[in-house]
């Protein structure tokens, strides 16, 4: 429940503890809290054991962690029976990777290389981004424009 309070916080949350209830009140208030917290836990566990009764014995795997839908999507993503690690496992990622990069850089074999004397810089259809355009020069400024 509180896995990011670092040791600086929590000495932090005891001074003010102190400085708001003071040290004779204090023993009490820690009591209080964790018999409410006691409490909760009990009425919550009582009420979890009442909707797996009422639901029946075909929901007796059922866990209420299952609600969470990450939890939810996980589990039905790791169910075998639609087939997805087999998809999973004949995707080779690094190969898809290495083709995309090769389509990026213009490295495909199959395709004819862009023509130089070609007035766009392009063939059939394909824009070569490496290339730096024809006159290096910047456009005017204009100071309505920005």
């Amino acid at each position: 429940m509180f896995n990011d309070i670092g040791p600086l916080e929590l000495v932090t949350l005891v001074v003010l503890a102190v400085l708001i209830f003071g040290p004779d009140k204090l023993p009490k208030v820690i009591q209080d809290v964790t018999r409410t917290i006691r409490k909760i836990r009990e009425f919550s566990e009582s009420a979890k054991q009442d909707i797996r009764s009422e639901l029946g014995p075909e929901f007796k795997d059922f866990e209420f962690e299952d609600l969470n839908p990450k939890t939810f999507i996980r589990k039905q993503l790791d169910n075998d029976e639609l087939g997805l690690k087999e998809i999973r496992n004949g995707f080779d990622l690094k190969k898809e990777m290495a083709e995309v990069t090769d389509a990026v850089h213009s490295r495909d074999t199959d395709t004819p290389s862009p023509s130089p004397s070609s007035p766009s810089g392009s063939a059939g259809g394909r824009v070569d981004m490496t290339k730096k355009p024809e006159g290096d020069e910047r456009p005017p400024f204009d100071m309505d424009a920005t």
